[in-house]
């Protein structure tokens, strides 16, 4: 099956199973904007969830914090964003399809790549940067020429001309249209991070090296969105920011992108499926940058970036607030503002890793027959329901004990309650939205205390005593992981 076949299947899967909704749907729906639904919203949570107990809980020297999505448009100013936070467009006049200039000649040096050209992909890569970095959009244009990219629905070479395109949604704040000021969504969750640098440092009684955790919410008007989840113009970001002493920044670059390749091999994915991928052209405030991508269906893609920021964000905070954002380090005796090592992640993103990566069509026998079951395997520690109850048939007080035994377990875990339909259908549906265990209760419970626990990965179904279901599934489903 072609991966863009599979790919369809999971979308289609995750409306069908109550994970991502088109939002808006009823009114046609909304660009680029989605909504999570019962089983979505539970999956995103635990994936918040993990990072966090990976980042904060896990590391003595790593707070959280939660800040404003509305802030001071100055500080947009301070950070580059009003100037530079800006994509270079270009549209397909037969097809009407608009691009990211920088991505279509990406994804031409990644064809010379898998041809074996690879000092063609360097050159032509390099080429562009040179580009960007004079803001020459009319040189992207002739290098797209050059290069025979065309417009992958027209498969032309029908270009406009290339046009900076600025990413940030704004906004007007006041009590009148007239008194209003304009504001901006924040395109990023970190320079709320920034901004209470020294806030967190002084009442946390923080030393250096230390981390300043968030997730939140983020605004970009994406010039192209596709892709599903991939790229959405309202998403949410799991952000990490480590301040730490000028001199010691490559040190702690190599730490956290090792750190955070770990993270991600922790929930038993592949690691044939992650790469790390250097950028070739750096952002106006980094000496360093690579980005962790997921072999996703539709190709290799950035889940994760790790920065060596420098000073750039405290100093031009403190050249712009006119406040000191300096740090005095008492074992050499000195005042300086932090560098700053940033791991970004985007929750959505990661939740499609998942998604694409857990979904499986597998034959079945069925006596006689082969059936096709599909499932989602799910990290337990990730599945939006851990355990799901089930009363063989709903009569004879075999769903008051099934109430009797769920009841014991919700303290825990989140459970699942089905009592319609034969008990295969029941199985079949707990795996397509990934429970990882269905505790079975039927009439000889009564008689020996025991109930049928089956597995989702293996559909391996054993007899337990109900005093060890909740040891078992502690067991099963815990944070072990995140120490090895």
């Amino acid at each position: 099956m072609a991966n863009e076949d599979i790919f369809k299947k999971v979308i289609s899967h995750s409306k069908e199973y109550g994970f991502v909704f088109p939002s808006s749907e009823i009114y046609d729906g909304l660009g680029a904007v989605y909504d999570y639904g019962q089983n979505g919203s539970e999956l995103k949570k635990n994936i918040k969830d993990y990072w966090w107990k990976a980042m904060v809980q896990f590391n003595e020297n790593v707070v959280g914090i939660d800040s404003s999505i509305f802030m001071h448009p100055t500080i947009w100013k301070a950070s580059g964003h009003v100037d530079s936070f800006n994509d270079p467009m270009i549209d397909n006049k037969d097809s009407n399809k608009r691009y990211r200039a920088d991505e279509l000649i990406e994804s031409k040096a990644d064809e010379y790549m898998a041809a074996g050209n690879e000092d063609k992909a360097a050159t032509l890569l390099n080429r562009m940067s040179n580009l960007l970095e004079k803001n020459d959009l009319d040189g992207l244009r002739d290098l797209i020429i050059e290069n025979d990219i065309v417009c992958p629905i027209s498969n032309t070479k029908n270009w406009t001309s290339v046009r900076q395109f600025n990413l940030m949604f704004s906004t007007k704040m006041g009590s009148t249209a007239d008194e209003a000021d304009e504001i901006y969504l924040r395109p990023e969750t970190a320079q709320g991070i920034f901004v209470n640098f020294i806030n967190v440092q002084k009442t946390g009684r923080m030393k250096i090296p230390f981390g300043i955790a968030q997730i939140g919410k983020a605004f970009r008007n994406e010039i192209i969105a596709r892709q599903f989840i991939m790229r959405m113009r309202e998403f949410e970001q799991m952000e990490m920011q480590f301040f730490v002493r000028p001199g010691e920044d490559r040190k702690w670059y190599e730490y956290w992108k090792e750190e955070r390749m770990k993270w991600h091999l922790s929930l038993g994915i592949n690691k044939e499926y992650y790469r790390y991928k250097d950028h070739v052209k750096l952002a106006h405030y980094a000496n360093a940058a690579v980005d962790i991508e997921y072999m996703f269906p539709f190709g290799f893609k950035e889940v994760e970036g790790i920065h060596s920021r420098t000073d750039f964000d405290l100093k031009q905070h403190q050249e712009f607030s006119g406040k000191k954002l300096q740090y005095f380090d008492p074992e050499i005796n000195k005042n300086y503002i932090p560098y700053v090592i940033e791991t970004s992640i985007g929750v959505d993103r990661m939740f499609l890793v998942i998604l694409c990566n857990s979904f499986k069509e597998e034959e079945v026998k069925n006596g006689d027959k082969v059936d096709i079951r599909t499932v989602l395997n799910i990290p337990p520690i990730l599945a939006p329901y851990k355990v799901a109850i089930l009363p063989l048939v709903k009569k004879d007080g075999l769903p008051e004990k099934a109430r009797e035994i769920m009841n014991k377990l919700k303290p825990h875990f989140n459970c699942f309650y089905d009592e319609k339909d034969a008990i295969g259908k029941r199985y079949r549906r707990q795996d397509a939205i990934g429970t990882p265990y269905c505790v079975t209760i039927d009439y000889d419970t009564f008689n020996d205390g025991q109930v049928t626990i089956r597995n989702r990965d293996n559909m391996f179904q054993e007899r337990i005593s109900i005093d060890n279901i909740e040891k078992i599934l502690f067991d099963k489903v815990n944070y072990n992981s995140l120490l090895k």
